[in-house]
């Protein structure tokens, strides 16, 4: 039986190195437009190239395909998340959910302090539901539309959101990747998050500062007329109530009894379309431009092509309909095809062991504790990249690095935290990375346009490799531990 040997390190980089030039033609192309296919076309290509050199180091194409089916299965879940964000979306727009949170965002949230107050009010919800996929996908949704209501950048703004919505799932006992961490790594979850406590807090307490500068630069000389335009609008259009927020509650209730992400976000979408039915039978029937049915089936023909294709705004106020007219199923099927093709590359790269050759030729240079906490950072954002999922990120660095913590007597709360720090926050920052599509599909603003302003993202794991350099917070086993061992 041929059995496969394994890749060198030249031979391990040569798929990342072809996939990186690629991906920086098709952004020289393409611009803004990359992730609309030329993307996932330099990914599939990548997967390709690695596959050619897994077979020459006799790996058979038959388990290299079975490992590309196999990984796509992992993200099969949160595929079918993304579907039903796309008509969440859509049913509570045409509800009246979002239009009701713009409606009091712009009443209620002060030019000057709405970066600092969306991060904050994002962070809540995220500690309280575990999710930050939940948060972004309702929360979110408004504020990004609020933001731009007060002439604001909704760049800066859905930098702010990220910010806070993966800093309450991070530090939340609810979040699965708060979970899987210290699981991984062998430690327990309340070690795990009190010993993030020192990397976290001084980093949410700097990326909330950053966002407090940047809203006192605000030109906040947006017309009061402007403000009752849209507001009006939004009165005339829907019947702005407090009860179209019925989903919203429903949706944070079962994210906090720990109702599973892909049922609670279905759910939310279903009692968005029976909140339209009765709140909204006008807005509905319009958007159905079925005057020939029946009034009740021209309804559910409204509230069925507003989960599947999303909502169009038709109020006559250019700026509304462009904040109202998104959503549904289809909008999110661009984001799967981006999702589909990274776990394929990624798939190919860990089956045939390049990920591994890479991150071992790395390990031998980490000698000191920071240079070892540094590669554990790097390998984490490396894997996100080219695995392109956060899960994956976790578990293989825990696994990998798990024993070279053990043999330089570092307690292991010490690699889970270095792991959240990087792994979990550095995926919404990568733009085929599952969590990096999700928040660019459903806050409607591009990976790279908020990827400057996601301050939390971008500090927390530069603490994290300060820490190990320093030495502080950086703990060793106990005695017990190792006497036992």
């Amino acid at each position: 039986m041929n059995k496969a040997r394994e890749a060198s390190l030249i031979e391990s980089l040569v798929p990342i190195l072809s996939l990186v030039i690629m991906l920086g033609f098709s952004v020289y192309f393409f611009e803004s437009d990359s992730s609309y296919g030329p993307n996932q076309i330099a990914l599939i290509l990548g997967a390709a190239i690695a596959s050619l050199v897994a077979i020459r180091n006799g790996h058979l194409w038959q388990s290299i395909l079975e490992s590309i089916v196999a990984s796509i299965s992992t993200a099969m879940g949160a595929l079918l998340i993304f579907l039903c964000v796309g008509a969440l979306i859509g049913t509570w727009l045409i509800s009246g959910t979002v239009p009701t949170l713009i409606f009091y965002g712009l009443e209620l949230l002060n030019p000057k302090i709405f970066y600092p107050a969306a991060c904050l009010i994002c962070a809540i919800a995220a500690l309280a539901t575990g999710s930050s996929w939940t948060v972004a996908g309702t929360l979110g949704v408004a504020l990004i539309a609020v933001s731009i209501g007060l002439n604001l950048s909704p760049a800066i703004a859905a930098g702010a959101i990220i910010s806070g919505a993966y800093f309450g799932d991070k530090m939340s006992p609810l979040s699965d990747t708060t979970n899987l961490a210290p699981a991984v790594t062998g430690t327990d979850l309340f070690t795990h998050i009190r010993h993030m406590v020192w990397t976290t807090t001084p980093s949410f307490i700097i990326a909330l500062t950053i966002f407090m500068l940047l809203g006192f630069g605000v030109n906040s000389a947006i017309e009061d007329s402007t403000i009752s335009l849209f507001t009006e609008t939004l009165d005339k259009t829907f019947n702005i109530t407090l009860m179209a927020l019925l989903p919203l509650f429903v949706v944070f209730a079962m994210a906090i009894k720990k109702v599973p992400a892909l049922p609670t976000i279905l759910c939310g979408a279903i009692l968005g379309g029976f909140m339209a039915f009765f709140l909204q039978p006008e807005a509905v029937r319009i958007f159905s431009n079925s005057s020939e049915l029946h009034p009740t089936l021209a309804l559910v023909k409204g509230i069925w092509l507003a989960s599947a294709t999303g909502y169009n705004s038709a109020t006559g106020v250019p700026e509304i309909d462009s904040l109202l007219s998104r959503g549904g199923m289809q909008s999110m099927l661009n984001t799967m095809w981006l999702v589909i093709s990274a776990m394929s590359f990624g798939a190919v790269l860990e089956h045939a062991g390049m990920l591994k050759r890479i991150i071992s030729s790395s390990l031998k240079a980490a000698k000191s504790t920071g240079s070892l906490i540094m590669t554990v950072v790097l390998s984490c954002v490396s894997i996100n990249i080219v695995c392109a999922d956060q899960y994956i990120s976790i578990v293989l660095a825990g696994k990998m690095f798990k024993a070279e913590f053990k043999k330089r007597n570092l307690d292991a709360k010490n690699l889970s935290r270095v792991i959240e720090d990087s792994g979990t926050l550095t995926s919404p920052l990568v733009p085929w990375n599952t969590c990096g599509a999700y928040m660019a599909a459903t806050l409607g603003v591009p990976t790279f346009t908020y990827l400057p302003y996601v301050f939390f993202n971008l500090v927390n794991p530069i603490i994290s490799m300060l820490y190990g350099f320093t030495g502080f917070t950086i703990e060793e086993c106990e005695k017990e531990k190792i006497e036992i061992t």
